[in-house]
């Protein structure tokens, strides 16, 4: 056989060995992580459940959930060991990396004001000046558009009433 036929079966041999050796290397690594979990750890199960462990056996972990919830989980169900840093921010909402000087967003919007500002009893010129009546106000006197503008209604509501117009 020449070498040139041989050259896939080599090929596809070597490359069933690397992707063994990676499969190989992780197992090993969660391995070593389960094995090297300790009492008070926070973890997060495959399942995708947040808690302490309280105490670890040879293939089982008892896990605290929350006051007074203990579970006994199987060590191969643990799927990550995680730090004491990201475990607060996970479960419990706790950030320890802020920055002190970082610019902070108010809860509400009365710290923004200026309030030595808002102190000032100026008026503010809104356009509307004082001597002219408001759009919503009645004018005092009836102008002579009102008169037509009441007759057309007055004929809009003999026409609605189903007069002899109407047949």
């Amino acid at each position: 056989m020449s070498l040139v036929t041989l050259l896939p079966f080599i090929v596809l041999i070597g490359a069933m060995f690397l992707m063994t050796r990676s499969a190989k290397k992780k197992q090993q690594q969660a391995a070593t992580m389960r094995n090297e979990m300790q009492p008070g750890t926070g973890v997060r199960t495959i399942g995708g459940m947040y808690a302490t462990v309280k105490e670890v056996n040879d293939d089982t972990v008892l896990l605290d959930a929350g006051p007074g919830v203990e579970l006994l989980f199987a060590k191969n169900a643990i799927g990550a060991v995680l730090s004491d840093d990201e475990y607060n921010r996970i479960v419990h909402g706790i950030e320890h990396d802020l920055k002190s000087d970082a610019d902070v967003v108010p809860d509400d919007a009365s710290s923004l004001i200026d309030t030595d500002a808002a102190s000032d009893d100026k008026s503010v010129d809104l356009g509307k000046k004082a001597d002219e009546p408001a759009a919503d106000e009645p004018a005092d006197e009836p102008t002579a558009d009102a008169a037509p503008a009441e007759a057309k209604t007055d004929e809009q509501a003999k026409k609605s009433d189903g007069g002899s117009e109407a047949k």
